[in-house]
């Protein structure tokens, strides 16, 4: 067999914890809306309604009157309501993650989860899709199973970027005042980008960040570097490329061994194995050794589709 249930704990474990991830998750955007506050400003023989912004910037609403009171005890309230949520859930997340460990829920990577979580929270997540094999954890924590070791290890994890929402991207990147390899080196300060590689960001342990993007259409910039840091990366155009931009998506959490947790944004799992066996039978220039890999993936992700244990979502 290529994969082996989960032990009973450890798959109710892996039930457990992703409902309070999600709701985690719900939460936080949610309290995204009231960051900042409101407060009234008295000027002259008059009140006014003020919004602040974390950066300081200041929006005032109207005069005292019953509907700008009646929006600022809406705020108040719905805005300690929620941070309380969030506190109690953030709790919640960290009991379950102690649980995932000791249970054994996980065994994703802890640098992969890392970093996943790191582009989550820099606001970047959206625009990066996981490709390739760190994909297979993904599919196996959604269909709780574990896939044989042999067919999952690699030291390179490959991020799609998505060229076609380049200025949202480059605005994104510009609010957080960071190159794309610094966002990185919030997970392992001793990422940097790769002598000849300017694709790839390695650490000092030689695992790798490969960035991904689709042959340039007409009006897209290429080469294009993330940012305007002489240090940061550029992401390489990858045969077929479009196939993977423009699939389905998939998300789900993974679970390292230390159980952490973070979403993993991939594509779906037929189209993994469709390309994947494009892969192995057609990809100019690929080692046999990796196309044999290639094949066992897409078996194996065949097979858990075959067997209803893992959905299309």
């Amino acid at each position: 067999m290529d994969y082996l249930p989960l032990p009973d704990n450890a798959a109710r474990q892996v039930i457990d914890s992703m409902t309070v991830f999600d709701e985690h998750r719900r939460v936080q955007a949610e309290a995204r809306k009231y960051v900042g506050g409101m407060y009234w400003k008295r000027q002259g023989e008059h009140e006014y309604l003020v919004k602040t912004a974390p950066d300081n910037r200041q929006q005032r609403l109207g005069p005292r009157s019953p509907e700008t009171l009646r929006t600022y005890e809406a705020f108040t309230t719905r805005k300690r309501e929620t941070e309380a949520r969030l506190r109690s859930l953030r709790d919640a997340l960290k009991e379950a993650e102690r649980l995932n460990k000791a249970v054994k829920a996980g065994r994703a990577p802890s640098l992969m989860v890392a970093l996943l979580q790191t582009l989550e929270d820099a606001g970047l997540g959206q625009h990066f899709t996981v490709v390739g094999t760190h994909a297979l954890y993904a599919y196996e924590t959604a269909a709780g199973v574990r896939i044989v070791q042999g067919a999952l290890a690699t030291q390179d994890v490959d991020l799609l970027w998505d060229a076609r929402r380049r200025v949202q991207f480059v605005t994104d990147l510009e609010r957080i005042d960071a190159s794309m390899l610094r966002v990185l080196q919030r997970a392992d300060p001793t990422f940097r980008r790769k002598e000849m590689h300017n694709e790839t960001a390695i650490n000092d342990r030689g695992f790798e960040v490969d960035f991904l993007r689709l042959v340039p259409v007409k009006g897209d910039p290429h080469p294009f570097r993330f940012s305007d840091d002489e240090e940061d990366l550029w992401p390489v155009q990858a045969a077929r490329a479009s196939v993977l931009t423009d699939a389905p998506k998939f998300e789900h959490a993974v679970i390292s061994a230390t159980g952490k947790m973070a979403l993993m944004h991939t594509i779906s799992p037929r189209t993994f194995v469709e390309f994947k066996r494009w892969m192995a039978e057609s990809a100019p220039q690929r080692p046999q050794i990796k196309r044999r890999r290639d094949l066992r993936q897409a078996d194996i992700v065949q097979a858990l589709l075959d067997e209803g244990l893992l959905t299309l979502k």
